[in-house]
């Protein structure tokens, strides 16, 4: 199988923002070509798209209504070894410390016992709050005071969401398998301790032998449907593309955005603008779906 890489800045990202996917490709196919190690890939490919403040993930990640910043990420390879971390704070890198994770016999930490053990594997002290940040909560905070958004009704309306970049993830092959690897700060409107897709297996990504799969969009809708595993569920029958058109239709009335990828291709749908890169030996294509 040949090296590919493809990265997602999530659902509704703007197209000005391919050029941090595609240094995040770029970034994952160095890891590829040098390593061959597809997790790998995945985990450095989302920490460029962490590090970059326009992106709710890592630095630039949304704010509770409570003002603090609780962070999800997950990765996984297609041997089924996974790590996850949800409602992590005060970390720079959270897919990392999932990273770390895959290395002990559990799958997930959360909260505070998720920030103490990236604490004892050395990872320092990070605040990633931004101006914008800041601002958005404000924001929030207004239209919830003045009654414009109805916040806990039972299917969250589609305009709720547009202006507002989700998770940013990777999916990789190297010549033996897959990796998948995701990371969000949530998205508005949410309470202390909602965790999303992100840090669940099988909903935010799913690796195995036949591909991997990252997806992006409202995370209550993505659990609900299983969505990344009911895609990779696909890939063997239909191929990677039209099985993420497949699972962008199945949440027809919400923002969603799917990457995939195979032994023998990829694939990229969303139901809104998103920024993506695909990288391989003889192709760096940034687009947007």
């Amino acid at each position: 199988m040949q090296h590919l890489i493809i990265t997602h800045g999530g659902a509704g990202s703007p197209i000005k923002y391919r050029d941090s996917t595609e240094k995040a490709a770029k970034k994952g196919y160095s890891v590829l070509r040098k390593k061959g190690n597809a997790v790998d890939a995945v985990i450095e490919a989302v920490v460029v798209l962490e590090n970059d403040p326009r992106f709710n993930a890592g630095t630039g990640s949304r704010m509770r209504l409570n003002g603090s910043i609780e962070m999800d990420a997950s990765v996984m390879g297609s041997n089924l070894k996974c790590g996850a971390v949800a409602g992590i704070k005060n970390v720079k890198n959270p897919v990392k410390v999932a990273r770390k994770i895959m290395e002990t016999p559990h799958i997930l930490l959360a909260g505070e016992e998720a920030t103490n053990f990236a604490r004892k594997n050395n990872f320092r002290y990070y605040n990633p709050a931004t101006k914008e940040a800041l601002k958005k909560l404000e924001e929030t905070k207004n239209k919830l005071k003045n009654g414009k958004i109805p916040v806990w009704a039972k299917k969250w309306k589609k305009f709720e969401y547009k202006k507002f970049t989700g998770t940013v993830g990777a999916v990789a092959r190297d010549k033996k398998g897959f990796a998948a690897a995701v990371s969000t700060g949530g998205t508005s409107f949410m309470l202390p301790g909602r965790v999303g897709d992100s840090a669940l297996i099988g909903c935010g990504i799913y690796a195995g032998r036949h591909g991997a799969v990252c997806a992006t969009g409202v995370g209550e809708e993505i659990i609900r449907h299983i969505l990344s595993k009911s895609v990779y569920d696909k890939i063997e029958i239909l191929g990677p593309q039209k099985a993420c058109e497949l699972g962008v239709s199945l949440l027809k009335n919400f923002p969603t955005g799917l990457i995939a990828v195979s032994k023998d291709g990829y694939g990229m749908a969303c139901s809104e603008n998103m920024a993506c890169t695909v990288a391989s030996k003889n192709l760096l294509k940034s687009g947007v779906q």
